[in-house]
């Protein structure tokens, strides 16, 4: 193993219950109550396959006012605070030191995801930086993994990758890549749980799982 490839809101941060409570608020504007088929739907999810969710739980093929709302909302409460998930610092000081190179593939915005690691202290860690708006295919398509350990110039079967969403398991299995599910709103199912390397509860959790770059 020679790279690690984290997903971020929900996974590094604890920003995921931010999106959630901010398409929650979207949603009652439009008179539509989204609850956990939505979250297990949208969680980790951008581009076609998000707006086609959007659309689904919205009744409306017009979803591009109800993202931009919601990413305005996201932003203002980020501008506020970015939450830390436990073991942060702890696990990219270690994946460091073990000699990792490090990715984050996220569906949130290149600025988003630049100015949260900045504001958390950790954004010195990362060798790679892939948003939604590189890749054509959002997750559950694994392109995001796959493009992520092209520019860490390694294989993804040699690439942990870090995952909190059923969408994003779903992709980082569908790229080679021994996935870690690290729980934060949703248990996995048993087929979730299947596509796992392991099911941890926390970063700190992880960190013994993780081998000696070889």
């Amino acid at each position: 193993m020679k790279g690690v490839i984290f997903d971020m809101d929900g996974v590094l941060l604890d920003t995921e219950a931010i999106w959630q409570a901010c398409f929650r608020k979207v949603g009652k504007e439009y008179g539509v109550t989204l609850g956990a088929d939505f979250r297990k739907d949208i969680a980790g999810s951008n581009g076609a396959h998000m707006r086609q969710v959007v659309s689904g739980y919205f009744h409306t093929a017009d979803v591009e006012p109800i993202i931009k709302k919601e990413y305005a909302l996201v932003h203002e409460e980020l501008a506020k605070h970015v939450p830390e998930k436990p073991g942060l610092h702890e696990i990219l000081e270690h994946l460091r030191k073990l000699g990792y190179r490090i990715a984050v593939a996220s569906a949130s915005p290149h600025k988003t995801i630049i100015n949260n690691l900045k504001k958390t202290g950790v954004f010195e860690y990362f060798d790679v930086i892939i948003s939604g708006e590189d890749v054509e295919k959002g997750k559950p398509d694994p392109m995001v993994f796959l493009e992520s350990a092209k520019a860490l110039g390694i294989a993804p079967e040699l690439c942990y990758v870090f995952e909190d969403a059923y969408n994003g398991v779903i992709a980082g299995h569908a790229a080679g890549s021994k996935t870690i599910m690290v729980v934060d709103r949703m248990e996995p199912t048993e087929e979730i749980e299947k596509l796992c390397y392991k099911v941890c509860h926390s970063l700190t959790e992880a960190i013994p799982f993780i081998e000696k770059v070889i």
